[in-house]
């Protein structure tokens, strides 16, 4: 169904329209008259690529934003624009990525706050309010403790946090922005059948999502954006995978294993043996060959993350050996990591790979100064500049220029900028935590093109994981990792979706 012709195999009124709403900032159209409808008891995937207009349409419907034009309706009352307050006070709730909660707070406190704050109480009491987070939390089947403090909690429980507190203020309908990001496949599972109940309770849900097999998963209704422009709206079961993925990019996605056959006849670049730190991992032991892409992967906690902090001087190991390029290396900083060849690209790529205030040269330049100086110890100009330049154009990084800030750039371009500052390091061990988390699926294919051509030029990689279909496309092997044990290793036909994520929940 067009853009033309929307339709989203609903029944009944809608709790919420917007219609023909338009939005631009500084004369760039962020939403070009688009319109979405949503229904009590559906989930309606929102789907597009970063910079499509999601984020401005969210803003919109919850009152962060004023559009230029166009109407949001609710129960058949149009408004021109929506405050914050009325927006809560119409039932309308956005859980955000970093889910907006007190760390301090308990979870009881955390669902029951906002309610009091909304209503203007001027005095708060916990103990008073505690009956109404109890009540909820008994409803929804939850397990929940609410005397603990939310900075306490797991990834998944403050998401149910979140979800209770939504519904202690009457959330009629319910924005889930990237809900899955960081949860195992197991509480993926659990979230689903927390929105199942959430259906049943006639709550109309948006659900914002890069992993478009878990968004057709859920979702009876999908609408797609790209550049500002409804594209496509209609029942989920009219779509699969690749044709969201083409709606989102306007052209076919190529996601089949793709691989380069690694230098196993030459030496392993990086060998680890034995490698152990009591309470995260233990006795791992690898080799990485030159041209080698290896994915480490397991369930959320498994120590994927641990190892490759071991590796790279964030933790330290307090056993086994570590060599590269065959000879042995004391890994006790990053600085030890970097001087032995090993880059690493963090999975909180925002916070611990890149200076978000400064620009994207700046970035770009901030690992490999020590490369570019002269004999005398000074800073060589033009060859950093030349540099910038190089990776700036090779990973097609989509900004005005280098001088541009890297919090202005989208999660795909803002991966590429970490990826760059690496590159321009020339390490012999590149390692990549969660490459392709929070991007959509054009900048993830470009990505993982970008990995390909560096192994096909001789650098050794290590992808950490959780993403299946991505090791699946990329990886010449793929290593298990359960309760701090490499558990299963995969190679060649092996590595395939099923036997992966059964591994994975052994």
């Amino acid at each position: 169904m067009s853009a033309e012709e929307p339709a989203s195999g609903q029944a009944g009124a809608p709790v919420l329209e917007v219609r023909d709403i338009v939005k631009t900032y500084g004369g760039v159209t962020a939403l070009g008259g688009v319109s979405l409808a949503l229904t009590a008891g559906h989930v309606h995937a929102l789907a597009g690529e970063n910079g499509c207009g999601k984020s401005t349409l969210i803003k919109i419907i919850s009152g962060a934003e004023r559009p230029d034009s166009g109407e949001i309706v609710i129960d058949g009352v149009s408004h021109s624009h929506m405050a914050p307050k009325d927006a809560i006070r119409l039932g309308i709730q956005v859980i955000y990525q970093d889910f907006s909660l007190f760390p301090s707070l308990t979870v009881a406190e955390n669902i029951v706050l906002t309610s009091a704050v909304a209503n203007r109480r001027k005095v708060f009491s916990p103990g008073a309010n505690r009956p109404a987070a109890q009540r909820i939390v008994d409803e929804l089947g939850l397990t929940l403790d609410l005397d603990k403090d939310v900075e306490r909690l797991s990834v998944a429980d403050k998401q149910l946090t979140a979800i209770c507190r939504a519904l202690v203020n009457d959330a009629r309908v319910i924005i889930m922005d990237e809900p899955t990001t960081a949860l195992t496949h197991s509480e993926v599972q659990r979230l689903f059948g927390l929105v199942r109940k959430l259906q049943d309770r006639g709550v109309a849900l948006v659900f914002v999502s890069h992993k478009l097999e878990e968004a057709l998963q859920v979702a009876q209704d999908v609408t797609i954006l790209r550049n500002g422009q409804l594209i496509i709206s209609g029942p989920a079961e009219d779509f699969d995978r690749r044709s969201v993925s083409r709606y989102m990019t306007g052209r076919d996605i190529d996601e089949s294993r793709l691989v380069n056959e690694p230098r196993y006849d030459r030496d392993p670049v990086l060998s680890v043996r034995d490698l152990s730190l009591p309470g995260a991992f233990q006795d791992i032991s690898f080799d990485l060959h030159p041209g080698e892409i290896l994915g480490l992967s397991g369930l959320l906690g498994s120590g994927r993350s641990e190892i490759a902090e071991a590796l790279f001087g964030v933790i330290q190991a307090e056993s086994g050996t570590t060599m590269v390029d065959g000879r042995p290396v004391t890994i006790r900083s990053i600085p030890d990591a970097i001087r032995a060849g090993i880059g690493y690209v963090p999975e909180d790529r925002l916070t611990q790979g890149l200076f978000l205030d400064k620009s994207i040269a700046d970035n770009v330049i901030a690992s490999s100064l020590n490369r570019h100086r002269r004999r005398a110890g000074l800073l060589d100009r033009s060859r950093i500049a030349r540099t910038i330049t190089e990776q700036f154009q090779s990973l097609r990084i989509k900004a005005p220029n280098v001088a541009a800030p890297v919090r202005s750039l989208s999660g795909g371009n803002a991966q590429r900028v970490v990826l760059a500052k690496w590159l321009a390091n020339h390490p012999k061990v590149l390692m990549l935590n969660g490459p392709t988390v929070g991007v959509d699926v054009g900048s993830k294919e470009e990505i993982l093109t970008i990995l390909r051509a560096q192994a096909a030029a001789g650098m050794a990689i290590i992808v950490i994981s959780d993403d299946v279909p991505e090791l699946v496309a990329v990886c010449n092997r793929v290593l298990v990792v359960h309760q701090g044990r490499l558990s299963a290793t995969f190679t060649g036909d092996e590595i395939e979706l099923d036997a992966i994520q059964g591994a994975m929940a052994a």
